[in-house]
Parts: structure tokens; C-alpha cells; sequence
């Protein structure tokens, strides 16, 4: 989707730190973080939200490409893992993505 942030930086038409990539699946870091580590995981095919996420297997190597890029960030035993689901809960791109942040303590329950 051309009008689509992520699609776009996904196709390479927006540079974006790549912090990991596969056939199904890129991270890059937030460019607005939240904590000394941020990466957003996202599908290279465009989902709007978790909601909408119909294919079982994409849903596991996201997950799982979660937990490589906070091993490879060193944070792998202690993340947070955020995803916003629509506009009232905070998404503000319509393109799945999850967030992973580290490298600090986390107060609960999230503002």
C-alpha cells in the first residue's frame, strides 16, 4: 500500500534502521523511542492490526522474530512487548507492529 508508512519502508522507498529481517518479517528501530531499546517488529505484508491478523503461521514468526531481536539487542530476559490494537488504543499506524523495549524498568500498569 503506497500510502502506508510501513509498506513503504518495507519496499525501501523510506530509510529505516534495519535491526533484522527475513522473508516474512523486518524490525527497525523506533525512531521515537521510549527506552534506550526500541524496535518495531512488523509483517512485510501489510495487516492494518492484531485484530485483522488472520495467518497463524505469520503471527508465530513474528513472535519469534521478537525474541531474536531482543537477544540480539541484549535484552532477551527482560522486554516489554507492546501492540496496539486501533486508533483508541494507542495504534497510530494502521500496519500491525509490535513493540519491543528494554534497557530500563517498566512501571505497571502502563500509562
Amino acid at each position: 500500500m503506497d500510502d502506508c508508512l510501513f509498506c513503504r519502508i518495507v519496499a525501501g522507498k523510506i530509510p529505516a534502521t534495519i535491526v533484522y529481517e527475513d522473508d516474512d518479517v523486518m524490525a527497525i528501530n523506533d525512531v521515537f523511542p521510549r527506552a534506550p531499546f526500541h524496535v518495531l517488529v512488523v509483517p512485510r505484508k501489510h495487516v492494518e492490526k492484531l485484530s485483522g491478523l488472520e495467518d497463524e503461521v505469520l503471527g508465530g514468526q513474528l513472535l519469534q522474530a521478537v525474541r531474536r531481536v531482543a537477544r540480539l539487542g541484549g535484552v532477551a530476559e527482560n522486554f516489554r512487548l507492546v501492540v496496539n490494537n486501533g486508533d483508541h488504543a494507542g495504534q497510530t499506524v494502521p500496519h500491525l507492529h509490535l513493540h519491543v523495549l528494554g534497557g530500563r524498568e517498566f512501571a505497571w500498569p502502563p500509562g
